[in-house]
């Protein structure tokens, strides 16, 4: 159970006042607090502040100097809610670090410099179609989805209809994440959101989802594990209205580094989504648009980087704290620095994975160009089939149809079939029947040296 911060109006109004009177001696203890973050550089919601006070000092005057502290660094937002409560945050050191990290990393012209760096751009681009494909998988996993990774990638690969309602909504994120990139280029409205929703639910249970339109009713509910009501939305008859002032928001010049209103990109991508998922204006699949929102506002913004940048695989990993955010912000005069800095912790690890990634890729190519070239392989394998093989010694791709080879290497299926088949004949990978048609996989390395020796 989360202990929530006493309310504004039940901390002292002249706070040294009341530390004199109850404790004079103690001043210099209670001035220790009057800072925002801890001295790990820690954004604390009271709920774990209150572990952290010294014996004999009162709780609520111990936080009562944080939050005043913190009072005169907050930075304006935008108002949400029936009663366009004010948002406010600040800046923290794990804030500043994920929009360094983001314009140094995630933005278009990034992407492109690590494209040409990696050189075999042939190899690179199968990675990016693999990574692509990771935040509409997670982002489903996240609401529920029970397919697993392996065969979810198969279905998008192959382009097969789904077969299941947890399949069916894996498609409709794929489907969401291609529209927020088709159409970065326009100004957010209620009718663009609408379309988002309407494009990652249609078909899935409509009666459950209502795609496209707005809750008419006011019984959605954001529960806990054990069904305690966390989050309860604003009013439905005003959503419209919300959601339209919000998008003027988003739509709004921030950017001006010159102007007194400065919000970075990432900062406002965040917002969007906490807004979507505080005001819930749709039955179900709020979560996956308000994903959806920052995704599509990144790339907005020349963060082209962020396709392949997948936030809900880190997010499904640890989906109490990601609900706990919400909620310290929510229960804390709507300081929106708790859920802005859990989600840049997430991005900083998600850019991390990518750079991961790219890195692997290009020592593999060194190392596997040199393994080639030294064994006497190289001269033996195709163009394709040294990029196949590549993908899946980087462990990148584990399983190889003709279909999926086909598509992320632009070919035709005959071509594929054949460098799969080759890459077998010459006692590199195996295949065996799954279904309708083979599964092509790699030997592992010691097994290849032994078939190339023989």
């Amino acid at each position: 159970m989360i202990k929530h911060p006493p309310k504004k109006q039940d901390l002292p109004t002249n706070l040294f006042e009341e530390i004199t009177k109850k404790h004079p001696d103690k001043m210099g203890e209670y001035l220790d607090y009057y800072k925002p973050i801890d001295n790990k550089g820690r954004y604390l919601p009271f709920d774990e502040f209150r572990h952290r006070v010294k014996s004999g000092l009162d709780l609520n005057l111990s936080w009562a100097m944080t939050k005043l502290s913190r009072g005169g660094q907050r930075i304006d937002l935008l108002a949400l809610g029936d009663d366009y409560e004010p948002c406010r945050f600040i800046l923290t050191p794990t804030i500043h670090k994920a929009v360094s990290n983001s314009d140094r990393y995630a933005t278009t012209g990034a992407l492109e410099l690590i494209s040409s760096k990696i050189g075999e751009n042939h190899h690179f681009n199968y990675l990016l179609n693999d990574l692509i494909e990771d935040e509409a998988i997670s982002s489903s996993q996240l609401e529920g989805a029970a397919t697993t990774t392996l065969i979810a990638k198969d279905m998008l690969k192959r382009k097969r209809k789904p077969r299941s309602p947890d399949e069916k909504m894996i498609l409709g994120n794929f489907k969401m994440m291609k529209f927020a990139w088709d159409k970065r280029k326009e100004p957010l409205s209620v009718d663009l959101i609408l379309e988002m929703h309407r494009e990652g639910t249609e078909s899935i249970d409509d009666d459950k989802y209502t795609p496209g339109e707005f809750r008419k009713t006011d019984d959605v509910v954001v529960a806990g594990a054990d069904g305690e009501t966390l989050h309860t939305p604003p009013d439905s008859k005003g959503i419209a209205k919300r959601i339209k002032k919000l998008s003027e928001w988003a739509n709004s010049c921030h950017d001006d580094a010159d102007g007194s209103e400065y919000i970075h990109p990432m900062i406002k991508a965040v917002t969007l989504h906490f807004s979507i998922g505080y005001e819930h204006p749709f039955r179900d699949g709020n979560g996956r648009v308000a994903r959806s929102l920052f995704y599509w506002y990144m790339f907005k913004n020349e963060y082209a980087a962020f396709r392949y940048i997948a936030i809900s695989t880190l997010l499904k990993a640890a989906p109490i704290q990601y609900g706990k955010s919400y909620l310290y912000t929510e229960t804390d005069e709507m300081d929106l620095t708790y859920f802005v800095e859990y989600q840049c912790g997430i991005i900083l690890r998600a850019i991390n994975n990518f750079r991961n990634a790219y890195k692997k890729s290009l020592s593999d190519i060194e190392s596997f160009n040199t393994w080639i070239w030294e064994s006497g392989l190289y001269k033996s394998l195709s163009e394709k089939q040294r990029i196949v093989f590549q993908v899946a010694k980087s462990g990148t791709s584990k399983h190889f149809t003709a279909v999926n080879v086909k598509d992320n290497l632009g070919c035709s299926y005959n071509t594929a079939s054949s460098a799969l088949n080759g890459l077998v004949e010459l006692g590199i990978f195996t295949k065996q029947k799954k279904g309708r048609e083979w599964l092509f996989s790699m030997l592992d390395k010691g097994k290849i040296q032994d078939n190339w020796k023989s």
